[in-house]
């Protein structure tokens, strides 16, 4: 039986190079993220890799009281498909290594990115897809796709992320804060929750805040 107290926070952080306008914000706004979910009760553990034309994981399965201040270097291309596709196989073969006791009940992982795909080599959109709907259906991860300079929900639906966990985000710091609280309010509200329970996505509110608009 999976440890129904842990929970794995797996964040993917575009960090191309469009991101530079957005830098500073983006920052604040993941360590705001995280300064909330060590508030909640359970053991959350985070894993945080980051992407451009290459992907790259920061820490694995890091406790949430030692995870360090962000520090995101803008730079090159946007190889999402790559990206989310070679987090799911990491995580999963980390995972599927551990003894089933030391396996978190509930894994969320968290999209977030400023622009359309444009140079993956090794992923497809429906490799993606298939993954995503394998992960959910299997092993009841939650994918939350967070997106700017797009319509986040219809992107995010062809990409396999549910509409409710999909969000269209402003670049600006209003945005930026937005959508990072609205995240980690439905974060702690899926860590509260018993593991493979339905927790509702963002709401019209929710939605609003993360374009940098009144509530």
């Amino acid at each position: 039986m999976t440890d129904p107290r842990r929970t794995l926070i797996a964040v993917l952080l575009d960090r191309s190079g469009s991101m530079e306008t957005i830098k500073s914000d983006t920052e604040g706004g993941f360590n705001a993220f995280i300064d909330q979910q060590r508030a909640q009760s359970g053991d959350a553990r985070v894993t945080l890799a980051q992407f451009d034309t290459h992907f790259e994981i920061a820490y694995a399965d890091r406790p949430i009281a030692e995870v360090p201040p962000l520090d995101l270097q803008p730079r090159g291309m946007t190889a999402l498909y790559d990206a989310v596709g070679r987090l799911i196989t990491d995580v999963g073969a980390d995972l599927a290594a551990r003894p089933e006791h030391e396996r978190p009940g509930s894994v969320v992982v968290v999209v977030l990115t400023d622009g359309h795909e444009n140079s993956s080599k090794e992923w497809t959109h429906d490799a993606v897809s298939a993954a995503i709907r394998r992960q959910e259906s299997e092993y009841s991860w939650d994918f939350v796709f967070l997106g700017a300079n797009m319509d986040a929900v219809a992107i995010g639906a062809k990409l396999g992320f549910s509409a409710d966990r999909s969000i269209t985000y402003a670049a600006s710091s209003a945005g930026v804060s937005g959508v990072f609280a609205s995240t980690a309010d439905y974060v702690s509200r899926k860590m509260a929750a018993a593991p493979g329970s339905t927790v509702a996505g963002f709401s019209d509110k929710d939605r609003r805040a993360a374009k940098g608009q009144p509530a």
